[in-house]
């Protein structure tokens, strides 16, 4: 046992000094690894960290493999029914084994996107955030937009164009600074229920069946019902007919995918995520025991026929580049339908959940933006593009990524992790697919615990600001939509607020709602400071005049802070009384500048900090007007107009005084 204890620590000794190689390597510094040497080091991270916690990332997100491809073959994909068929072709066996097809095409094409756009979006950006297909966004594509079997009014390969094309729009906006604009306007306090929301829609899917537990599920009477029995026993209204919280699967995830996992994460023990979704992915591989993820049904068989091929590559053949370019006639009101109600609705469902992530790995600001959002911003809306082109629907961030930030990931090694994990599930498909859902989802649950933390810094002091909020964190999760949370929450904001402002206007300010002062101020977000900054410099070349920089900043400008304080206070220690009675000078400055009134004494201050700065102290005497001395500096043109009190103005005289800025 000594020699054995004994290899262990050689061994974590060595794998701690490969670590820290790494850490310090060129490779590090790309990350801005602890201990790197970067100026900007990312405080805490480290490699083997960074690869645990994309680890977690994937393991969160792997059920997008397998339950995206069904969402989005539920569109019907290119599958064509026969002429006189019904619509949505039910029961035709041509269109069920087209659809097989098409899955497995989805599950390769879902794999690829979410593995180059993780290591894509990891590189460029340095942020731990994955991007895949979104899932509430397949839905509204798959049954609000293209339809249950194609039965919409868009049709698949139109809305796949208006995808395409939304992706660009979204890198216009973004190098305007309009999507980092459409963050600054949101007010703080909406914000930050945003995460709060995020959090709460991962409890709800991680309660779910189709990702989660399936503790809950959604009821006929009353909108959530409680469930947790075996998928056997759902009624066709998707409620539990019988044996309600029997399901052992749920049990098992419950346990030891959530319980046994906070107390790991109590005693901050590494990887403690991955552990637990790996025990219990393990545990539910057995086909003989009642909580298979492979029972003897039909859905059962072909996870089980998947899972025994363990390597396996399925090549894309049915959606692969079938985006309808021709555009007149009908198909050009369906694409502007298509990009339209995509618009509005991806705009704000991707920019708030990479915003949320961003804030949930501490790298926001102060001023609400976050480094290189521009980039990331871009590289979001060019995956949206190039996944249209895969047949998939429009790709975001991942708020499961917060499982691996909770792990610890703080660098973009965490998503091209991840994503490295995504292009390996191509070819191990088999096995990674094959993760059951009550794995993973009291995870997300947990994820979802420590994002509500988030909530006491709601301003809750002031209605106008406390029922927005509250809207926003409820309708998310109600509504299984960021989108339509935001809307919902931004909405009430502006009715609600806007009255307020009415009444307190129209009284002059008499009449006001309680705690108005604890109100949290909020500005539009267009200030100079918000412009992108390749417009400023572009304006810099088109309109110079306007951008150029006085050298001298003001005519007259303080001189070093210690000697002018150190004559200032010698000179007030003579005589405070005869302060009151020194005489002004008015200094008029450049246009750029508003006009300073500069005593009289700091001329006096002036001359004895920098032009005799060795006078010894003098008796005091009352300051005659005077010229102050003349120090030329080529680059200043201004003008300094000096007038006594009761005194008519002097001609104007050129002074020119140094800057140490």
């Amino acid at each position: 046992m000594p020699d054995l204890g004994a290899l262990v620590d050689s061994s974590m000794n060595k794998l701690a000094a490969f670590e820290d190689r790494i850490n310090s390597s060129t490779f590090g510094r790309v990350f801005r690894l602890d201990g790197s040497g970067h100026p900007k080091t990312v405080r805490g991270s480290s490699f083997f960290r960074e690869i645990r916690a994309g680890l977690t990332t994937f393991a969160t997100m792997a059920y997008i493999v397998a339950v995206n491809a069904a969402v989005l073959a539920d569109s019907g994909g290119t599958c064509e029914c026969p002429p006189g068929s019904e619509p949505g072709c039910p029961g035709n066996p041509d269109y069920a084994a087209c659809q097989q097809v098409l899955k497995r095409d989805m599950i390769t094409a879902t794999a690829a996107i979410a593995g180059l756009a993780s290591i894509l979006f990891g590189f460029l950006t340095n942020l731990p955030v994955a991007l895949g297909p979104g899932m509430g966004l397949n839905a509204y594509f798959t049954y609000q937009v293209v339809g249950w079997h194609g039965t919409g009014k868009v049709p698949y390969r139109i809305a796949l164009t208006a995808i395409f094309v939304e992706g660009f729009i979204f890198i216009f906006l973004a190098l305007t600074g309009m999507r980092q604009w459409l963050v600054r306007m949101i007010p703080a306090t909406i914000k930050t229920a945003c995460g709060v929301g995020i959090g709460l829609f991962l409890t709800e899917i991680g309660l779910s069946y189709s990702a989660g537990i399936g503790a809950i599920t959604g009821g006929f009477s009353t909108p959530l019902a409680l469930g947790g029995c075996p998928a056997e026993y759902l009624d066709a209204k998707g409620e539990c007919a019988s044996h309600i919280m029997e399901n052992s699967g749920m049990w098992i995830g419950i346990f030891i995918g959530g319980i046994f996992v906070a107390f790991l994460m109590a005693f901050k023990v590494k990887s403690a995520i991955v552990i637990g979704i790996g025990i219990v992915s393990i545990m539910s591989w057995p086909r003989n025991t009642p909580f298979t993820y492979f029972p003897y049904t039909e859905a059962g068989e072909e996870r089980f026929q998947f899972f025994k091929q363990v390597v396996a590559f399925h090549p894309i053949e049915s959606v692969l580049n079938v985006n309808e370019w021709n555009l007149t006639g009908a198909n050009g009101a369906q694409f502007a339908l298509a990009l339209i109600t995509f618009l509005y609705v991806d705009i704000i469902d991707c920019t708030a959940t990479l915003y949320s992530m961003a804030k949930f790995c501490g790298v926001v600001r102060d001023d609400g933006d976050f480094p290189r959002s521009t980039i990331a911003y871009c590289t979001d809306a060019f995956m949206i593009s190039i996944g249209s082109l895969f047949g998939c629907s429009p790709t975001t961030a991942f708020i499961e990524s917060g499982a691996g930030i909770a792990e610890g990931g703080r660098t973009g090694l965490t998503a091209i992790s991840a994503g490295v994990c995504f292009l390996v599930c191509l070819f191990f498909a088999p096995i990674l697919a094959s993760v059951p859902p009550w794995a993973t989802g009291s995870t997300l649950i947990l994820v979802g615990c420590l994002m509500i933390r988030q909530v006491i810094n709601i301003n809750w002091q002031y209605i106008g600001d406390a029922v927005p909020s509250f809207v926003t964190l409820a309708f998310m999760p109600f509504s299984y939509s960021v989108a339509y949370g935001l809307i919902a929450g931004m909405m009430v904001y502006v009715a609600l607020n806007t009255m307020i402002w009415v009444v307190v206007r129209l009284t002059n300010g008499r009449v006001t709602p309680s705690n108005w002062h604890e109100k949290e101020v909020y500005d539009w977000g267009v200030a100079s400071r918000d412009v992108p900054g390749w417009m400023k410099c572009i304006q810099r070349r088109i309109l110079p005049s306007r951008f150029r920089l006085d050298d001298t900043k003001d005519d007259v400008e303080l001189v070093d802070n210690d000697s002018a304080m150190n004559a200032a206070t010698h000179s007030m220690s003579r005589s405070n009384s005869a302060e009151e009675n020194k005489d002004n000078i008015h200094v008029v400055e450049s246009q750029a500048h508003p006009i300073a009134h500069v005593n009289q004494s700091m001329y006096q201050v002036y001359s004895q900090a920098q032009v005799q700065p060795q006078v010894q102290p003098q008796p005091y005497t009352q300051p005659q007007p005077q010229a102050p001395p003349q120090v030329h500096r080529p680059q200043s043109q201004s003008q300094v107009h000096s007038q006594t009190q009761g005194q008519p103005q002097p001609q104007a005289r050129d002074h020119y005084l140094p800057s140490l800025d």
